[in-house]
């Protein structure tokens, strides 16, 4: 019974251990929320409407926004450094009295550059958010980098600074 009760305790201390280190990996892994990025750089504006082959999964009003470090590699047209983020605020498109304007944001869609910890994926992290929560709605990172691996030879960025 005593060898029983002590199997029991290391059996729940391992699986504790793995589960504890599991989670530090995925925080580890995982795009931060981005406080504050509508006062970053607006890059660009663009509307998807009805229509547009992405517009079932992307159909709204596109705002770009950069941080320092990515506004000044985009601008410069240099490599993408460490610590450099987007941000893609999709909101719904309201028309009304011949005017578009913003409806309840869709998600926010977030890259951020640190080529070590992002290797698998071009060296960076994409995450979304909910609405205007910070429920996380990326369950596999390649998922996105699909689609942004066909623009490797920007970046892996779809936004191009407007001249």
């Amino acid at each position: 019974m005593k060898k029983q009760t002590i199997l029991m305790l290391a059996i729940f201390c391992a699986v504790t251990f793995v589960t504890v280190a599991l989670s530090a990996e995925a925080v580890k892994q995982s795009v931060k929320y981005p406080d504050g990025y509508r006062q970053w750089a607006l890059v660009k504006t663009m509307v998807i409407q009805e229509g547009h082959k992405i517009y079932d999964m992307f159909g709204g009003i596109h705002q770009i926004y950069a941080n320092k470090k990515a506004f000044d590699a985009l601008t410069k047209a240099k490599p993408y450094p460490n610590g450099a983020v987007f941000v893609f605020d999709l909101q719904e498109a309201v028309s009304k009295d011949n005017a578009i304007s913003q409806g309840p944001r869709k998600f926010i869609a977030v890259i951020q550059k640190d080529a070590k910890k992002f290797a698998d994926t071009g060296g960076w992290g994409f995450e979304g958010f909910k609405g205007d929560s910070k429920d996380r709605m990326v369950t596999d990172m390649k998922t996105c980098f699909k689609c942004h691996d066909s623009k490797k030879e920007t970046g892996y960025v779809f936004s191009q600074y407007p001249k």
